[in-house]
């Protein structure tokens, strides 16, 4: 299903005794490069305990060139939570599953849509809680570019590669040297997602086998958040690879995400899970 330019799938359970008063809302935030059909398997463990998914993956050249896309991410991000309303499903508890930081890149501006003060409509959205998978990471070339390589894949040809590589590079090293300044107007998505105004649990399910998204940078991550008393859980995989851990454990992967809904849905307040002093 689509908007024009938003490209999505829901999926409705049976209808079942799935043990929630409302049925939960899960939105499935895709990697760069990510095809329905990846999220779709993720889908399953949702749709089998009753749940609505919503899968949505944000194209690969808005993830790696943001600078150009930005304001395409924030009107995406209003897309993406006005379809809520549209269905009539916002006032059902609502989880995010992000996928590395190219679902945390759209994750930054769905968080502060939804926290804005002045965005009075999406602060009705009963969010309960954020699951992380292989996110989210800081400034790391080496694992950029391969991330950048996986997504051009066999099917691109040598030419757009030697192309597309090097301008990616090149943006990143001059956001490097442009670091100070460019704190100054917007904060890197990483560190937005540091200090969001939401208060809702978090998962995070990582590896420290990962090449493209470092252990460190998530491990600073929980910790930053915890020191907010955000209520913050993580599972290290080991060796599993970059979004690989559902594919290497799937059993294991599982039962923490429904065990991880079931304890958020449990624990939600009736007041929105957000810090009212940033917003």
């Amino acid at each position: 299903m689509g908007d024009k330019d938003l490209e999505y799938t829901i999926v409705f359970p049976e209808p079942s005794d799935s043990g929630f008063k409302e049925n939960p809302v899960i939105i499935l935030l895709g990697w760069g490069g990510c095809q329905d059909k990846h999220l779709a398997k993720y889908s399953y463990i949702y749709k089998n305990q009753g749940c609505i998914v919503l899968r949505y993956t944000v194209p690969w050249r808005q993830i790696f060139f943001p600078g150009t896309f930005s304001k395409n991410l924030h009107c995406t991000a209003r897309k993406l939570l006005d379809l809520l309303f549209d269905i009539g499903i916002e006032e059902h508890p609502i989880m995010f599953h992000v996928f590395s930081n190219g679902g945390c890149v759209l994750y930054r501006h769905v968080v502060e849509l939804q926290c804005n003060k002045t965005e009075t409509y999406f602060t009705k959205l009963n969010v309960i809680g954020t699951i992380f998978d292989s996110a989210p990471g800081n400034k790391n070339l080496q694992g950029g570019i391969r991330a950048l390589y996986t997504v051009l894949g066999s099917s691109v040809s040598v030419f757009v590669k030697c192309i597309t590589i090097p301008a990616f590079v090149l943006i990143v090293l001059l956001k490097a040297v442009l670091y100070p300044i460019t704190q100054l107007v917007s904060l890197s998505c990483y560190d937005a997602l540091k200090v969001d105004p939401s208060r809702w649990p978090q998962l995070f399910l990582y590896s420290k086998a990962d090449k493209i998204i470092l252990q460190k940078d998530i491990e600073a991550m929980i910790k930053v958040r915890k020191l907010l008393d955000i209520q913050v859980q993580c599972v290290d995989f080991n060796t599993s690879q970059h979004v690989s851990h559902f594919r290497e454990f799937p059993d294991e992967y599982s039962t923490k995400c429904i065990s991880f809904l079931k304890e958020c849905v449990q624990k939600a307040p009736l007041s929105r899970l957000f810090d009212k002093k940033k917003i």
